[in-house]
Order: structure tokens, then C-alpha cells, then sequence
């Protein structure tokens, strides 16, 4: 059974990053919003089983706010909401989108 997961550490701290708003897309549809943990996940997958299917996915993260909630000096002054494009191609398998990021830049790969 397929699912969709993600994780947000913040590398300018070298810790998860909590409470980071996350809005997760198909297409231009917004499927679901939530945040993230104490350990920087969301509680559940973002999506599992049936509600995964092939196609165009989007998560949007609130970067920005997350950092000006730390209080960093360069706060929204850079990034603001990152984008993560990607391309579900077999819903039976296992996506993990990770995301590492600072006030300054960010990267993602492919995880398991």
C-alpha cells in the first residue's frame, strides 16, 4: 500500500522544525493543511492507500512564518512558502518528501 510522507528540518538550528504549516496539493487542488510535529513530521501520512494515486503533487511549506515564530533576524526576508513539485508515477509504492531548509535556502530528495 502506497503513502505520502513528509519531514521539515531546519539545518540553520541542526533541529526538526515544529510547527511549520504544510498544505499538500494535486494539481491546482488543495487536498489537506496541517503541521508539523515536535519532531518536524506530520502525525499521520499525508495521504495512504486509495487516496494516493498517480499524478502532479505539490506541498507547500510556510517557511517564513516558521522562522519568524523562531524569531531569526532574516525571517521572510529570503524564502517564504517553499514549493515542492514532484510526480507520484506508482501509488503503490512509498513517497517521502523531505525538506531541509534555512532562512537562506532549502533542498529536498526523495527518501524512503
Amino acid at each position: 500500500m502506497g503513502k505520502l510522507s513528509t519531514h521539515v528540518l531546519d539545518t540553520a538550528s541542526g533541529k526538526p522544525a515544529a510547527g511549520v504549516s504544510i498544505s499538500l496539493y494535486r494539481g491546482d487542488e488543495l487536498l489537506l493543511s496541517t503541521r508539523t510535529n515536535s519532531d518536524g513530521r506530520t502525525d499521520s501520512a499525508l495521504l495512504s492507500g486509495d487516496a494516493l494515486v498517480a499524478g502532479q503533487y505539490r506541498i507547500d511549506s510556510a517557511i517564513g512564518d516558521y522562522f519568524a515564530s523562531m524569531n531569526h533576524a532574516d525571517a521572510k526576508l529570503f524564502l517564504d512558502i517553499v514549493p515542492i513539485v514532484f510526480i507520484i508515477s506508482d501509488a503503490s509504492r512509498a513517497y517521502h518528501v523531505p525538506l531541509l531548509v534555512s532562512p537562506w535556502s532549502y533542498s529536498t530528495y526523495r527518501g524512503s
